[in-house]
């Protein structure tokens, strides 16, 4: 058995991979010393950038997003690449998504979507110092670019019109910082 805080794993089982998920199944000891089961669903580490022009304006995209069966308002996010270094991955994915490159990168710290049984930390990013070309999106991606006032965004939030866990964290610790 090996120790998992106040767990004991007795055994783990894949149960699926591909090149984005892995889903895991633990044989467990629980904290009250019954067995049980519990499923872990890991999620490649990813990023979230929120893009804030100089006139307090910020980007997000608008995208119907397949798992949860909707259009949703979000900051700029994606998965990084096997060893791609954080930084990387945001200005990859922004410059992918919505065609902006940025020279002035705040690292905003690490947000956990979910913690009960999903790992998929997400580096978050304020870009700043904008400069606008062509976007280049995948092929499973039909973005189009929101340009609000960040104050728009906090509003948003709270009326639950941009729900995505990671951006909501982004936008309010930037409207925090910027006061």
């Amino acid at each position: 058995m090996q120790p998992h805080g106040p767990w004991q794993i007795v055994q783990s089982h894949e149960v699926y991979r591909d090149p984005w998920t892995v889903v895991r199944k633990d044989d467990v000891i629980r904290p009250d010393g019954q067995p049980g089961t519990h499923t872990v669903v890991t999620i490649k580490p990813g990023v979230c950038v929120l893009a804030l022009d100089d006139e307090q304006h910020v980007y997000l995209t608008e995208e119907f997003h397949y798992g949860v069966g909707r259009t949703t308002i979000e900051a700029v996010s994606g998965g990084s690449e096997p060893d791609e270094e954080p930084l990387l991955t945001a200005k990859r994915e922004l410059q992918e998504e919505l065609g902006i490159e940025a020279d002035d990168w705040t690292d905003l710290g690490i947000v956990d979507p979910f913690t009960a049984n999903v790992v998929s930390p997400t580096r978050l990013y304020l870009a700043r110092k904008l400069t606008f070309g062509d976007h280049a999106p995948e092929g499973t991606e039909q973005i189009r670019c929101l340009k609000m006032p960040l104050t728009e965004t906090v509003h948003k939030i709270m009326a639950s019109e941009i729900t995505h866990g990671p951006s909501c964290v982004l936008i309010l610790k930037t409207a925090l910082l910027l006061g």
